[in-house]
């Protein structure tokens, strides 16, 4: 590289995020942005969110902006943006970006793609969602198709896109997505950690004495949920010393308790509330067949418990099977069911693998995947900025 294209690289850089939604806690992506915000402060990287959804001014941790949304039908704490790239465009010259940053393929995604290509500033995603997977979990098989054409025009553009797990990584190659780039998720070992286990818990949710098997995440039903109710129905005929424990909040929380009578619903829970909620309970069981990552599997898995997944999704690929964790075949409650029942009936096996899974999940530490995040934003830049120049030489 020449010494003139050498000088007009900046190691320093701002960036400019888009996101669905900003309300804290709202479900796993907003959680992964806000400790990406915590470490952006903290290497004083200048940056800016852009989404439908921002808390008040006085619970912002650094610079946001609002744009106009619709409600989504059945989902009403998340909203559909509008009016394209014109709405943030002058916030966005204003504030200069050197990288932008989508965090999801919405239509306000797409119009931070376009104000990118037009403005001649590199675009990079993550790939948090698997809407894909909701269309073929919905049996709706246009909008599958859809979605992967979608998501082809929008990811294909982008110099990189930051894929949390092997099994979707692979999955997006397998369907001609070309920037792809394995970045996993974090955890907080600070606030998922055994020591935080009460004895009051169990107490206090009157099942003392039982063993506790834990679902956290949104009450959805694409969370495979129908699976969690047949293994309560499984394992609750015949077995009583065991309750179901849910943490979260969601559109089907109403019918999850018609159809769990008497399962636990803690609510949505966040901090030392939930920290003492994993660390209380004794397996955490978890469905999904849909998610990307599954950042509830490595915050149980920091809490000490076994977690059980299935061979399908993000989450599985978290877990080894037997070493870190049970592996057992989607949508197959008595499979689930019998994995459940190995460790409750071997404690010496759910020991060695909860001792496992917790060492696991030490290595896992946020400050290394954004170091890594980071770096990658010099890479892209750095290469951008050469293609440019060289471009406008070419034009010269």
């Amino acid at each position: 590289m020449s010494q003139s294209l050498k000088e007009n690289i900046s190691s320093k850089f701002k960036v400019a995020y888009f996101a669905g939604s900003m309300r804290p806690g709202i479900d796993g992506v907003t959680r992964v942005l806000y400790k990406l915000i915590e470490e952006l402060n903290v290497r004083n990287i200048e940056n800016i969110f852009v989404s439908p959804i921002i808390p008040s001014i006085e619970e912002r941790p650094t610079l946001m902006f609002k744009v106009p949304s619709v409600t989504v039908p059945f989902y009403k704490e998340y909203r559909l943006p509008y009016f394209g790239q014109r709405i943030f465009e002058n916030k966005l010259l204003e504030f200069k970006p050197d990288i932008i940053h989508i965090n999801s393929p919405c239509p306000l995604g797409y119009a931070a793609l376009r104000f990118g290509l037009k403005h001649r500033i590199p675009v990079v995603a993550t790939y948090h969602t698997h809407f894909a997977s909701y269309a073929k979990y919905y049996n709706v098989r246009p909008l599958e198709s859809f979605s992967w054409n979608y998501f082809r025009s929008i990811y294909n553009r982008c110099e990189t896109v930051y894929v949390p797990s092997i099994p979707i990584l692979d999955e997006l190659r397998n369907h001609s997505l070309t920037t792809t780039e394995f970045l996993p998720h974090g955890v907080d070992t600070q606030i998922f950690n055994p020591r935080y286990k009460s004895s009051k818990w169990k107490n206090n949710l009157n099942i003392e004495g039982k063993t506790a098997l834990l679902f956290a995440g949104r009450l959805v039903w694409e969370k495979d949920l129908k699976t969690f109710v047949e293994v309560y129905n499984i394992l609750s005929a015949k077995r009583k010393d065991i309750a179901f424990v849910l943490a979260g909040d969601g559109p089907i929380r109403e019918d999850l308790e018609k159809s769990m009578p008497k399962a636990i619903f803690l609510g949505y829970q966040t901090g030392s509330e939930l920290a003492a909620t994993y660390s209380s309970s004794d397996i955490f069981v978890f469905p999904s067949t849909t998610e990307t990552f599954g950042n509830v599997v490595v915050e149980a898995m920091a809490s000490g418990l076994p977690p059980i997944c299935v061979r399908e999704g993000g989450a599985y690929g978290i877990v080894k099977d037997n070493i870190t964790g049970l592996i057992a075949e989607p949508r197959n409650a008595a499979d689930i069911s019998n994995k459940i029942e190995m460790l409750l009936n071997q404690p010496g096996l759910r020991d060695q693998i909860s001792s496992q899974a917790f060492q696991y999940a030490q290595t896992q530490s946020w400050e290394n995947v954004f170091e890594s995040l980071f770096k990658s934003y010099e890479e892209v830049i750095r290469n951008y900025t050469i293609k440019k120049l060289y471009r406008e030489k070419k034009v010269a």
